[in-house]
């Protein structure tokens, strides 16, 4: 595929650049417009700046949340063109549409060295629709934006959307550095990685997973299980869980992964089992199999955590997505930190597979440069490792 240093050398000086960006940030809770975590906004500075440098007009567009195809004050990108502008030190002009009127007229106004950020593309619903003209449709308004266009949203290449698919075939297209070091790094982890090979997974549900499971059990040598989706593996045990979060319809599929899996597949010893979901709520560390029936597991133990340090020990190629606990809440968040310094510590590859994984990196205060590579997109890293074509991939190789 074409790269960014390919449009750079080719030359882009007094020319529009369409930069399909993820700029898809978490918000604070109980304050509306207010970023919690800017990580994905500062992953595409340095598509944007050598643009920039090089004198592009650069339109920048992304989508954010899951808008139903129509504008929805709760899903603007107008705190994310402002949070851009304070990151380039320059001002970012904001389209209050897709492709409508302010997004022509913001374009329009654009001069070399400058950046505009369209307005939420998910409130078009050509973005997102099944129907292949209408995507298409709104493709070409998008393509009119641009001479050329650069995908650096790895976190959406997984979706066949029309600003990740049909753009990319409308307009010269290229990789910017995010997705081009990400299948760098995933094909790696694919391949022939270095052994030993440990995966750590969390998060909440099985089912989320089990694709990738299936597809990295043959491949690795251990496979650890935490957060809220090893309940589901507990019960397949014939434990106790109590309250914990549990998918009643995968309970056979993981006794079937476990019985296929042996000594391969590593769950939790112990847990902290708390009375309510709340920072506030009464809690203790029992052992896995003992959960009792008015309580649910909100992280892993310290004896589980110290395990799953053990088994990380030695590891030359770590692959981790999803947390051990709601690290969201301070007292239940020892396991992932703990896991995550463990995997710090590797003296090998290690890969943080975006999401929800990488902003637990950030919120724990983690270095992040302790570890090899932070992915931007946890779906994404998932669907690559599951062995699916991702359509926005697929699209900058034809």
């Amino acid at each position: 595929m074409k790269t960014l240093d390919d449009l750079l050398t080719e030359g882009v000086e007094g020319r529009r650049v369409l930069v399909r960006a993820d700029l898809n940030v978490p918000f604070e809770k109980e304050k509306p417009g207010v970023i919690a975590d800017d990580g994905r906004i500062r992953a595409v500075l340095p598509t944007i700046q050598a643009l920039v440098r090089s004198g592009a007009a650069v339109v920048v567009c992304s989508h954010l949340g899951r808008p139903k195809g129509a504008p929805d004050p709760a899903f603007t990108l107008a705190p994310v063109a402002a949070r851009l502008g304070e990151l380039l030190d320059s001002p970012v002009a904001f389209a209050a549409d897709t492709v409508g009127p302010s997004a022509r007229s913001t374009v329009d106004a654009l001069g070399a060295g400058d950046v505009a950020l369209l307005e939420n593309l998910r409130f078009n619903p050509g973005e997102t629709s099944k129907d292949e003209g209408e995507r298409l449709e709104f493709a070409k308004q998008l393509a009119a934006f641009g001479q050329s266009y650069v995908d650096d949203a790895f976190g959406a290449v997984h979706r066949k959307h029309a600003s990740v698919y049909d753009v990319a075939k409308l307009l010269p297209a290229y990789a910017g550095g995010l997705v081009l070091r990400e299948v760098e790094v995933l094909r790696k982890l694919t391949g022939q990685p270095e052994r030993p090979y440990v995966v750590v997974l969390g998060g909440s549900k099985v089912s989320d997973k089990l694709a990738v499971i299936n597809a990295l059990l043959p491949k690795v040598d251990k496979l650890l299980v935490g957060g809220g989706m090893c309940f589901t593996f507990l019960k397949a045990q014939g434990h106790e869980v109590g309250k914990s979060l549990l998918e009643a319809d995968m309970i056979d599929t993981c006794g079937k992964l476990l019985d296929e899996a042996g000594d391969k597949l590593v769950l939790p010893v112990d847990v902290v089992a708390a009375t309510e979901f709340s920072a506030s709520a009464a809690h203790d560390v029992v052992a896995a199999d003992a959960i009792p029936a008015d309580r649910l597991g909100l992280d892993i133990g310290p004896d589980s955590t110290a395990a799953f340090a053990d088994a990380l020990n030695g590891a030359k190629t770590v692959f981790w997505n999803g947390p051990m606990g709601v690290f969201e809440l301070a007292p239940f968040a020892a396991g992932t930190r703990g896991v995550a310094e463990a995997i710090t510590k590797v003296d090998g590859f290690t890969v943080v597979g975006g999401g929800d994984s990488a902003a637990a990196v950030r919120a724990l205060g983690i270095d992040e440069q302790a570890f090899g590579h932070i992915s931007t997109g946890g779906g994404a890293s998932l669907e690559f490792l599951e062995g699916k074509e991702l359509p926005g991939v697929s699209a900058l190789e034809s």
